[in-house]
């Protein structure tokens, strides 16, 4: 019985140090996709004043979503994988 119990002790070990949490995982994804929709809108701003035009902002600020969008979907779908 005392044989079993040093191996069950290194996999509870093994698990734990795994890596982040998911939940600290999830987070800075969600701040990565604020951030990437921040910093887009803010180009269109600078590029419409810049240009002198009114569409610039509304274009890149949705491009940004989009990809913002891609990178929240590969990152979970990265991470379901690590799971499996």
């Amino acid at each position: 019985m005392s044989l079993l119990m040093p191996n069950l002790h290194k996999l509870k070990v093994s698990k734990a140090n795994k890596g982040p949490n998911k939940f600290i995982r999830f987070t800075s994804v969600a701040f990565q996709m604020g951030g990437t929709i921040f910093l887009g809108n803010y180009l269109g701003q600078w590029l419409d004043t810049k240009f002198s035009t009114d569409y610039l902002e509304t274009t890149i600020t949705l491009l940004s979503i989009f990809v913002s969008m891609y990178l929240v979907i590969s990152q979970v779908l990265k991470m379901s994988k690590e799971d499996d």
